[in-house]
């Protein structure tokens, strides 16, 4: 049996043998070229990570590619391969909410790729600080999830900064309880975030409303703390549980079972057309009536779509209303870019976001 086997396997590993050879010779002159590239930018000072070129490349292999190949696993081997030669070029450096083990950290590999040089941060400020200050060069932040809505503080966070949108993520979120043992036995409390226990309230009423509810500043934080102390247990991913070497007693266990959380990617680099773009904005009006109306109807009348709109207090004390927009298109597109200047005369504040690739 074990010699038919290996007769038959033989001549196929064999020719699998001689296309890695051709694979990697192939990957080297791309790096070649990629490392000539990068003499160029350096010329014109241009970044060297683009996410319009990165989706641009990733669409055209998946429309020319016959399969077998799906076009996840196009998309997923060519970002290991285009992250991996920037880096040939710069080290890129993403700042992200941590600590290790975040479904952040988790967006982090899922859009940059794993060569990428992940910065670890105690809060979303922090992530935001780390790249205002320059020592990353993105930033990754939750800004809604599909179950509990808009994530307050990245909202307020990008009212105030100088930095830009340059890309975003939709990530499926999977919450595993998580214990030391792998069981509930001396367990007294769950901790995870807040969000994360909004998240699961159903799923503990109904299986166990005799543990104590703690919130922290992370899943992962939460997971750290299960490893330390065996009366807790913790929500939080795969990802976590791996990295800190904690059973699962029960998975998937969120409510909702298509729950997704959106990052953005934050950076000081506008983002070029990539022809599938969403511009994202923050608008304010005049309190009067019909101004809402009035607000919206540039977008109707240059045929621009809204995917996204919604309100954040001004704080002001006035009943006044930030409202944070989604379009569809670039802001250099002529409907967007006319329908963006008829906005700015008739809202008493427009700042833009950033322009960038849509969420596959």
């Amino acid at each position: 049996m074990d010699d038919d086997l290996n007769s038959q396997l033989k001549p196929l590993r064999e020719r699998i043998d001689a296309l890695d050879a051709q694979l990697i010779a192939l990957l080297n002159q791309r790096a070649s070229v990629v490392l000539e590239v990068g003499e160029v930018k350096k010329h014109f000072n241009a970044p060297v990570f683009r996410p319009e070129r990165e989706l641009q490349v990733i669409a055209r292999l998946q429309d020319i590619s016959d399969g077998p190949l799906a076009d996840a696993h196009i998309a997923s081997i060519w970002r290991e391969i285009m992250v991996a030669s920037c880096d040939l070029e710069q080290t890129i450096r993403a700042a992200f909410l941590g600590p290790v083990g975040t479904y952040s950290e988790q967006a982090m590999f899922e859009y940059f790729g794993h060569s990428i040089d992940g910065l670890p941060c105690p809060s979303i400020d922090e992530v935001f600080r780390l790249v205002e200050a320059g020592a990353a060069q993105y930033g990754v932040a939750p800004v809604e999830n599909s179950a509990e809505g808009a994530v307050s503080r990245t909202l307020d966070l990008l009212l105030t900064t100088s930095l830009l949108i340059g890309g975003e993520l939709a990530l499926p979120i999977h919450h595993n309880l998580l214990t030391a043992s792998g069981t509930l036995e001396g367990v007294k409390r769950v901790c995870a975030h807040t969000q994360a226990l909004a998240q699961c309230q159903r799923w503990l009423s109904a299986n166990a409303l005799h543990l104590e509810r703690q919130a922290v500043s992370s899943n992962a934080e939460a997971a750290r703390m299960a490893v330390e102390d065996t009366s807790v247990a913790a929500i939080a991913g795969d990802r976590a549980a791996m990295h800190y070497g904690l059973g699962v007693v029960f998975s998937m266990i969120q409510d909702d079972p298509h729950n997704r959380t959106r990052f953005v990617i934050v950076g000081r680099e506008p983002t070029g057309p990539s022809g599938h773009d969403q511009t994202s904005l923050i608008v304010t009006v005049t309190n009067e009536s019909g101004a809402v109306f009035k607000l919206l109807e540039p977008l109707a009348k240059h045929g621009v779509s809204m995917t996204r709109f919604e309100s954040r207090p001004a704080r002001s004390g006035a009943w006044e209303y930030y409202f944070y927009i989604d379009i569809e298109g670039h802001r250099d597109d002529a409907p967007v870019a006319a329908a963006l200047a008829e906005l700015g005369e008739k809202a008493a504040f427009l700042k833009i976001l950033g322009s960038y690739p849509r969420a596959r």
